[in-house]
């Protein structure tokens, strides 16, 4: 192997293993600290948002690792969470164990989180698709397009198997995500929280001009 081929390799994302899921949980964790959903709206107490945050997308990340389709950035400074067509965001045991958690964590708040998992749920198409459940930076590394980079290359997979990809994303991801050429599907309000958009794109489309 070249020099030059092994230095594109070091630094290209790779696919997360098991062994991965506590790294891939923490840089996630830490990326969503503000999001509108995943911060003061789901986890009121900030004493234990953090570790809330945590618990939820640990499971999540645990789930999504029965695939090949949970990846890291090189340097590990990103990681995006897929599920692939026809694949579930969970196992049933799984699904106990969150409604279990939530129902211990969040206390008045546990309905609301639930049945914005259902809207999720509900809101997504039928027709087989990658599913990016999560994507985040470090925020150490923010602004350096790390997180964009990471997607285009998944992107590049994504149209490689000629299937569409599905996200959901809020007001203000839109016109990101809209870059690489998702378009807003429908658009849902959670529970005293904000407006969500269910974002869909077709293999190989490119960004509007």
């Amino acid at each position: 192997m070249s020099a030059e081929r092994a230095m594109t390799r070091a630094v290209a994302p790779r696919v997360a293993t098991p062994d991965d899921a506590l790294v891939v949980t923490r840089i996630l964790v830490d990326a969503f600290h503000a999001d509108p959903m995943w911060g003061p709206w789901a986890f009121p107490d900030p004493t234990t948002r953090r570790q809330g945050r945590n618990t939820v997308f640990g499971l999540l990340v645990e789930g999504a690792l029965r695939y090949p389709w949970v990846w890291l950035s090189a340097g590990k400074a990103a990681a995006a969470v897929w599920i692939p067509p026809g694949g579930s965001e969970l196992s049933p045991a799984q699904e106990e164990q969150i409604n279990a958690v939530l129902h211990e964590s969040l206390g008045a708040r546990t309905a609301s989180v639930l049945e914005a998992f259902e809207r999720f749920a509900e809101a997504r198409p039928t027709e087989p698709h990658y599913y990016l459940t999560l994507l985040g930076t470090d925020p150490t590394y923010s602004g350096r397009g790390i997180g964009q980079r990471l997607l285009s290359t998944n992107l590049e997979r994504v149209d490689e198997a000629g299937v569409p990809a599905y996200l959901e994303a809020s007001d203000e991801l839109v016109p990101l995500y809209a870059r690489h050429g998702f378009r807003v599907l429908r658009r849902f309000a959670l529970d005293d929280g904000p407006t969500v958009n269910g974002m869909w794109r077709e293999p190989g489309d490119p960004a509007p001009e």
